[in-house]
């Protein structure tokens, strides 16, 4: 399979959106070092043209499913969250003031902040799904209970790709139905 980093993006997210009910409404962090789909360490060797490969790929993902895309900044901004402004609001989320940039943020983040309408960054965020481009730890921003996901392709460029969707904490006991019965038991809870 010969397919462009931006194709490989767009089939592991249309598997993962899919696989986890990721559409209108929802939100999907993207993690990415842009030095690993290269195939050296991450941090050694970021690029702007990589990130705009696969920030292709999210965003003809995002169309297609409806979702919406932010992405993790590298370490040195302690991992923040680049996104539209209108969802941070509709999310009620603090910003911080940063703007990254390839050494600072990482390529992903810089590519992302640039290609936005109003772009700002957030401390954090709790998405419904995600994306791990080359192992950088997007699990803080996921919400509590993550499924792991393994898409059929396991490698964009040279970078290991991880994925999760999450679900509702299932809570109850032994008499607690995870799903819409039909017609109700006849046992009742006084």
């Amino acid at each position: 399979m010969d397919l462009s980093i931006a194709e490989q993006t767009l089939l592991v997210l249309k598997e993962l959106a899919e696989a986890g009910g990721i559409g209108p409404g929802k939100i999907l962090v993207v993690g990415v070092s842009t030095s690993e789909v290269a195939g050296t360490r991450i941090g050694t060797g970021g690029a702007l043209e990589v990130a705009e490969q696969l920030l292709s790929g999210v965003n003809r993902a995002a169309e297609r499913f409806g979702f919406s895309p932010v992405f993790q900044c590298c370490e040195h901004l302690n991992r923040a969250i680049v996104m539209e402004r209108k969802l941070l609001e509709q999310l009620g989320l603090t910003e911080v003031s940063a703007v990254p940039i390839p050494g600072a943020g990482g390529s992903m983040g810089a590519a992302a902040y640039r290609a936005m309408t109003d772009p700002v960054l957030a401390e954090t965020v709790q998405a419904h799904a995600g994306i791990d481009i080359g192992e950088t730890l997007i699990g803080m921003h996921l919400r509590r209970v993550a499924v792991p996901f393994r898409p059929s392709l396991r490698y964009i460029g040279q970078a290991r790709v991880n994925a999760a969707y999450t679900r509702p904490p299932l809570i109850g006991g032994e008499r607690a139905v995870y799903r819409k019965q039909e017609e109700s038991g006849s046992k009742l809870c006084d």
